[in-house]
């Protein structure tokens, strides 16, 4: 049984989960996420989790001054209020100590309460209740507006000379295509944050290409000469 087959309603995710903050990183339903572990708060996290139900919680830190004070050990910055939690799918230890995983998304949450705990990782009560659909795959594919999507990512890879496996593309389905290319947009914090908390997948891909319509907008003349 694949791992999401596990999950089919809210009611079978847990109610409290470890929280890992992480400015930038975007992790969607049924997105991969690789990540390489080296801070011992952290260690401690993935290997109580490998040891329990597999499931963190990624979130951002809120705030410029929130990320900063996120790296400082023993810091607790203030968090985004919304982030997406994931499976550890795949681990591998490394020489040195590191941890090298794969999160692969199942559902965003609301965070509620934060516990007081001994273990050096913060953990949340959360609440799933508003993301129910999350656990339904292809949730609004139809909706989505592929062909205008493809139209501003051609234009966008022409510009910066970039190359794209237009095959993988052409066989990938609306959740899937929308998800990968909002994880791996350049775009910062703020925007990566709106891109999770977009309503629908449509209202997602809609968010995605006005942000890379405005880049490219930014662009100046010799930007744009640029191959």
């Amino acid at each position: 049984m694949a791992f999401t087959e596990q999950y089919r309603s809210i009611q079978d995710l847990p109610g409290v989960i470890p929280v890992f903050p992480l400015a930038g990183a975007l992790l969607l339903p049924r997105g991969q996420l690789p990540l390489n572990i080296f801070e011992p708060r952290y260690l401690k996290m993935i290997d109580d989790a490998l040891r329990g139900e597999r499931i963190i919680g990624m979130i951002q830190p809120d705030g410029e001054d929130a990320i900063v004070a996120s790296q400082i050990a023993g810091e607790t910055p203030p968090l985004c209020a919304v982030g997406c939690a994931g499976r550890i799918t795949s681990f591998a230890e490394t020489g040195d100590g590191r941890l090298v995983i794969t999160l692969t998304g199942i559902a965003r949450f609301r965070l509620k309460n934060e516990l007081t705990t001994l273990t050096p990782y913060r953990q949340f009560e959360v609440s799933w209740d508003e993301f129910a659909s999350d656990l339904k795959p292809g949730e609004g594919e139809e909706e989505v507006s592929r062909d205008r999507l493809l139209e501003i990512l051609r234009e966008y890879l022409d510009t910066h000379g970039f190359q794209m496996d237009w095959r993988a593309i052409r066989m990938s389905s609306n959740e899937t295509l929308v998800n990968s290319l909002c994880a791996i947009s350049p775009y910062g914090p703020r925007e990566k944050q709106a891109l999770l908390e977009a309503k629908t997948l449509e209202d997602r891909n809609q968010m995605l290409i006005a942000l890379t319509e405005r880049a490219l907008q930014d662009l100046s003349p010799t930007d744009t000469n640029v191959q």
